[in-house]
């Protein structure tokens, strides 16, 4: 399994990727000998222009998709060392995922969306109910935990695929566009969220965005085109 991170060594480490996405008619280079480094407790914000490989990017440096050539490695352990069940594992229990579509299950409620990650980690019921209303409340929709998505505004139920995230305090947080449905006082709010709940965990973000504001709250912001990376800057200051 892959082992707790050491302090003198990258979280996430990818070296020189390759990513191809083949049709019947067609062959995509969606990823081109991409390395890259992220240090715990980062926050990196990954843009560029639609197609430019950015979501394929981080479906392979979280191991939801499977790379052609190259190397990740989460923690210093290769991801391509892991068994299926292994890797679903970790996923489980050490990542979390938000989506610019929130990805909330209709026929649950705010609660039990929160707690499904749990108990597919093993958790048990009522310590899953206990932590998905403190996950809530961090956010603060838990007076909303009873509702189902559609009872919801957008940046409700943003919030709750915030809380379903930290659920099982992952020692990474994956965001492809988080805020891409929301308005701007929403997308400001989330990404204070976001920002504080970094700060105050050591948690490791990596966002995919269009949004410059977005980027604004990351310290790095990493720039692809092409399936290449073209810049990786350090920003001076990051937003508060």
């Amino acid at each position: 399994m892959v082992e707790q991170e050491s302090s003198s060594q990258p979280i996430i480490e990818a070296s020189s990727i390759d990513k191809f996405y083949r049709t019947a008619s067609d062959t995509v280079h969606a990823l081109r000998s991409v390395s890259l480094q992220v240090q715990k407790g980062e926050i990196v914000a990954v843009m560029g222009p639609s197609g430019c490989g950015k979501t394929t990017l981080l479906n392979c440096l979280s191991g939801l998709d499977g790379i052609d050539a190259g190397d990740v490695q989460i923690n210093g352990q290769s991801l391509s060392e892991l068994t299926d069940d292994e890797l679903s594992e970790y996923r489980a229990r050490s990542m979390g995922f938000v989506f610019q579509t929130f990805n909330l299950l209709p026929v649950l409620s705010a609660q039990e969306n929160v707690e499904l990650p749990l108990l597919v980690a093993g958790v048990s019921s009522k310590k899953a109910s206990i932590i998905a209303l403190e996950k809530l409340d961090q956010v603060g929709v838990v007076d909303w935990a009873h509702h189902k998505p559609a009872a919801l505004s957008g940046g409700q139920r943003q919030r709750v695929a915030v809380a379903r995230a930290l659920a099982n305090e992952p020692a990474i947080v994956w965001a492809d566009e988080p805020t891409g449905n929301l308005d701007t006082d929403n997308e400001r709010e989330i990404m204070g969220l976001i920002t504080q709940l970094n700060r105050d965990n050591q948690q490791t973000f990596v966002l995919v965005t269009h949004s410059d504001d977005v980027a604004k709250s990351a310290r790095r912001i990493v720039r692809m085109r092409d399936g290449e990376i073209i810049e990786d800057a350090q920003r001076t200051q990051a937003a508060d």
